[in-house]
Protein backbone atom coordinates (compact mmCIF):
# COMPACT_ATOMS: atom_id res chain seq x y z
CA UNK A 1 0.00 0.00 0.00
CA UNK A 2 1.51 3.44 -0.81
CA UNK A 3 1.74 6.27 1.44
CA UNK A 4 -2.02 7.76 2.25
CA UNK A 5 -2.91 11.01 3.83
CA UNK A 6 -4.11 8.50 6.72
CA UNK A 7 -0.11 7.01 6.86
CA UNK A 8 0.65 10.88 7.12
CA UNK A 9 -1.37 11.18 10.17
CA UNK A 10 -0.63 8.07 12.10
CA UNK A 11 3.26 9.09 11.49
CA UNK A 12 2.33 12.50 12.60
CA UNK A 13 3.77 14.12 9.39
CA UNK A 14 0.31 16.04 8.93
CA UNK A 15 -1.82 17.44 11.77
CA UNK A 16 -5.28 16.02 12.75
CA UNK A 17 -8.29 16.20 15.40
CA UNK A 18 -7.46 13.07 17.12
CA UNK A 19 -9.95 12.11 19.56
CA UNK A 20 -8.79 8.75 20.13
CA UNK A 21 -5.56 6.28 19.81
CA UNK A 22 -4.23 2.98 21.37
CA UNK A 23 -1.42 0.52 19.85
CA UNK A 24 -4.15 -0.60 16.92
CA UNK A 25 -5.80 2.48 15.73
CA UNK A 26 -6.81 6.31 15.30
CA UNK A 27 -9.57 8.37 15.31
CA UNK A 28 -9.71 11.90 14.16
CA UNK A 29 -12.51 14.07 12.96
CA UNK A 30 -13.28 14.48 9.20
CA UNK A 31 -12.00 17.62 7.59
CA UNK A 32 -15.34 17.35 5.27
CA UNK A 33 -18.13 16.77 8.15
CA UNK A 34 -21.55 14.93 7.04
CA UNK A 35 -22.94 14.94 10.08
CA UNK A 36 -22.26 17.10 13.44
CA UNK A 37 -20.28 14.08 14.71
CA UNK A 38 -18.02 12.59 11.91
CA UNK A 39 -15.18 10.82 13.23
CA UNK A 40 -12.75 8.43 11.09
CA UNK A 41 -11.43 5.23 12.62
CA UNK A 42 -7.97 3.63 11.10
CA UNK A 43 -6.18 0.93 11.64
CA UNK A 44 -2.35 1.66 12.26
CA UNK A 45 -1.97 -1.42 10.45
CA UNK A 46 -1.99 -0.68 6.24
CA UNK A 47 -5.06 -2.07 4.79
CA UNK A 48 -6.12 -0.69 1.86
CA UNK A 49 -9.56 -1.94 1.67
CA UNK A 50 -11.86 -4.22 3.16
CA UNK A 51 -11.95 -6.57 1.06
CA UNK A 52 -8.24 -6.96 1.27
CA UNK A 53 -8.68 -7.53 5.08
CA UNK A 54 -7.13 -11.09 5.69
CA UNK A 55 -9.20 -13.51 7.99
CA UNK A 56 -5.94 -13.06 10.36
CA UNK A 57 -7.25 -9.37 10.67
CA UNK A 58 -10.65 -10.50 12.29
CA UNK A 59 -8.89 -8.90 15.95
CA UNK A 60 -8.53 -6.30 14.31
CA UNK A 61 -11.64 -5.62 12.56
CA UNK A 62 -13.55 -6.11 15.64
CA UNK A 63 -11.38 -3.48 17.85
CA UNK A 64 -12.34 -0.59 14.84
CA UNK A 65 -16.21 -1.24 15.76
CA UNK A 66 -15.71 -1.63 19.10
CA UNK A 67 -13.48 1.54 19.55
CA UNK A 68 -16.33 3.37 17.03
CA UNK A 69 -18.57 2.42 19.95
CA UNK A 70 -16.53 4.10 22.72
CA UNK A 71 -15.97 6.62 20.70
CA UNK A 72 -19.28 7.90 19.60
CA UNK A 73 -20.60 7.18 23.65
CA UNK A 74 -17.88 9.55 24.94
CA UNK A 75 -19.03 12.70 21.91
CA UNK A 76 -22.49 12.05 23.32
CA UNK A 77 -24.11 10.23 20.87
CA UNK A 78 -23.57 6.17 21.93
CA UNK A 79 -27.27 6.05 21.37
CA UNK A 80 -27.79 6.88 18.04
CA UNK A 81 -24.97 6.84 15.38
CA UNK A 82 -24.02 5.36 11.88
CA UNK A 83 -20.87 3.38 10.81
CA UNK A 84 -20.20 3.50 7.31
CA UNK A 85 -16.95 1.96 5.74
CA UNK A 86 -16.94 2.40 1.83
CA UNK A 87 -15.17 -0.48 -0.27
CA UNK A 88 -14.02 0.90 -3.12
CA UNK A 89 -13.54 3.92 -5.41
CA UNK A 90 -17.41 3.28 -7.10
CA UNK A 91 -18.80 3.17 -3.88
CA UNK A 92 -17.43 6.63 -2.71
CA UNK A 93 -13.90 5.48 -1.00
CA UNK A 94 -11.26 8.36 -1.98
CA UNK A 95 -8.62 7.03 0.54
CA UNK A 96 -7.20 4.02 0.11
CA UNK A 97 -6.46 3.02 3.59
CA UNK A 98 -9.58 1.11 5.18
CA UNK A 99 -11.40 3.85 7.24
CA UNK A 100 -14.68 3.79 9.67
CA UNK A 101 -16.89 6.51 9.39
CA UNK A 102 -18.63 7.35 12.91
CA UNK A 103 -21.66 9.85 11.89
CA UNK A 104 -24.41 11.16 14.42
CA UNK A 105 -26.30 14.50 15.31
CA UNK A 106 -28.87 14.82 12.71
CA UNK A 107 -30.98 12.21 10.79
CA UNK A 108 -30.44 10.19 7.75
CA UNK A 109 -32.59 8.73 5.74
CA UNK A 110 -32.84 5.03 4.13
CA UNK A 111 -31.55 3.76 2.24
CA UNK A 112 -27.97 5.76 2.07
CA UNK A 113 -26.88 7.29 -1.21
Amino acid sequence: MSDTIFSKIINREIDADIVHEDDQCLAFRDVNPQAPMHILVIPKKPIDMLVNAEDGDQALLGHLLLSARKIARNEGYGEAFRLVVNNGEAVGQSVFHLHVHILGGRDFAWPPG
